[in-house]
């Protein structure tokens, strides 16, 4: 299994959360059970701004002006003709 580094970052604050929910006298089980709540909650917030994200940059950005591109052409630059 590949973690990435803020994988990690997560299943190590999820466990220290774990364990305080432990120490404030809630049941084992019950703790556990939210840990894991949480974990997956996170992971599908996170999986869906990702789509969303790669939805909305499409092929990439222009590197000139920042606009999203179309068919490897942008609407902005590719648009105007500069003549010397």
């Amino acid at each position: 299994m590949g973690f990435e580094r803020r994988e990690l970052l997560l299943i190590t604050g999820i466990l220290f959360f774990l364990i305080g929910l432990i120490g404030v006298g809630l049941q084992p089980i019950y703790a556990i059970i939210i840990s894991i709540t949480v974990y997956m909650g996170i992971r599908v917030i996170v999986g869906r701004r990702k789509k969303m994200i790669a939805k909305s940059v499409g092929e990439g950005l222009c590197v000139k002006c920042g606009e999203k591109v179309i068919n490897n052409k942008c609407p902005k630059c590719d648009g105007q003709k500069t003549e010397n």
